[in-house]
């Protein structure tokens, strides 16, 4: 029987049965993904799809004077690329590696050719798409509409709910430049954060010592995120309209 363990870090794979991952393996190369790694930039097309294992991969709009905003975060959940089977090839987004770690690279004409088969992975990749976009959309309402403070706890949920353990790698200054606001502004709202115990930050190392205290300032941003995915990327919901 074919092991599947290892590929079942990666939501996506997991979920594929085990006849449709065979045609994938032997094209599967794990590789390491390093913080700042760029995985594709605007406007250029990406040879290889990625499947992150414990990285995770922030999706940036870049403006012509070099000021950036994330849009979305891929982990563990879902793949970097889904411009190459949506028929666009092409996006405006770029794919920057925000927390290094291991990932599952696959050629991008070969997932286009998986995904042409009309079976799981289609409707997987569908899936996804549609969770990934929500998570577009309401990031951009957060963006306009809620406190720093309740948009840094939202993107500390959303960053945990991709990695294996409690500490994220980051720089204030480069959390700034993901949601797009002066580093003074990070600097106060994780002072807060700190100061009422929900986290510990130092030297470029956050802890989250206290996720429902964060849960517990988080807007409704979050919960409609995560509500999302888990309902389009449950193993049940995939499998009934075959």
């Amino acid at each position: 029987m074919l092991q599947t363990r290892h590929f079942q870090q990666n939501a996506l794979l997991g979920l594929l049965p085990e006849k449709e991952l065979e045609h994938l393996l032997p094209h599967l190369e794990e590789v390491s993904l390093t913080l700042g790694q760029s995985l594709s930039e605007s406007g250029r097309h990406m040879s290889h799809v990625y499947f992150p294992l414990d990285a995770i991969v922030s999706l940036l709009c870049v403006m012509e004077n070099g000021d950036s905003t994330e849009i979305a975060v891929v982990g563990h959940e879902g793949l970097v690329g889904v411009s190459q089977f949506m028929g666009g090839e092409t996006t405006l987004t770029s794919a920057i590696v925000q927390s290094a770690g291991q990932a599952y690279r696959l050629k991008s004409h070969l997932l286009k050719r998986e995904f042409d088969r009309a079976g799981t992975m289609q409707r997987l990749l569908l899936r996804y798409t549609q969770a990934l976009l929500t998570q577009m959309a309401q990031t951009a309402v957060c963006n306009r509409h809620h406190s720093l403070d309740q948009q840094l706890c939202r993107w500390l949920l959303l960053s945990l709910d991709r990695l294996p353990g409690n500490e994220l790698i980051m720089t204030q200054e480069l959390i700034a430049n993901m949601l797009g606001v002066r580093r003074e502004g990070v600097t106060e709202s994780a002072g807060k954060l700190q100061k009422a115990g929900l986290i510990s930050y130092n030297r470029g190392h956050i802890t989250v010592l206290d996720r429902q205290g964060l849960e517990a300032r988080v807007c409704e941003c979050y919960a409609g995120v995560k509500n999302e995915y888990d309902r389009l990327l449950k193993y049940p919901a995939v499998t009934m309209a075959c």
